[in-house]
């Protein structure tokens, strides 16, 4: 169990995909995701493994939710810096999560 106090520590927004790239060096594979949060947080980069239910092409202009206070981590040549959230679909594979509603980008989680 976590307190509440524990909660507020991770930083959770909502995020615009600007851009979107295969990522066949990566050990899985994988696409890089450019995400826009907005004035306060600007341009973060991704490398996410959902390649299954996506196409690059396809997630142009998607809004994502996304851990942004993570410190970067290097996923091969590319250096992650936020963590895209998803859950597994029945075979495991990653679906985005993502907001129901037009929402405003960089918007906190609560």
């Amino acid at each position: 169990m976590i307190s509440f106090d524990d909660f507020l520590k991770v930083d959770v927004r909502v995020g615009e995909i600007t851009r979107a790239e295969p990522y066949p060096e990566a050990r899985r594979p994988a696409i890089k995701l450019w995400v826009n949060f907005g004035e306060e947080l600007g341009e973060k980069k991704s490398s996410a493994q959902i390649t299954v239910h996506y196409e690059p092409a396809e997630l142009v202009g998607r809004k994502v939710m996304a851990v942004v206070n993570f410190p970067p981590r290097q996923i091969g040549k590319f250096m992650s810096e936020i963590l895209v959230l998803g859950v597994p679909d029945a075979d495991g594979e990653v679906v985005l999560l993502v907001p129901d509603k037009d929402v405003p980008i960089g918007g906190r989680l609560y």
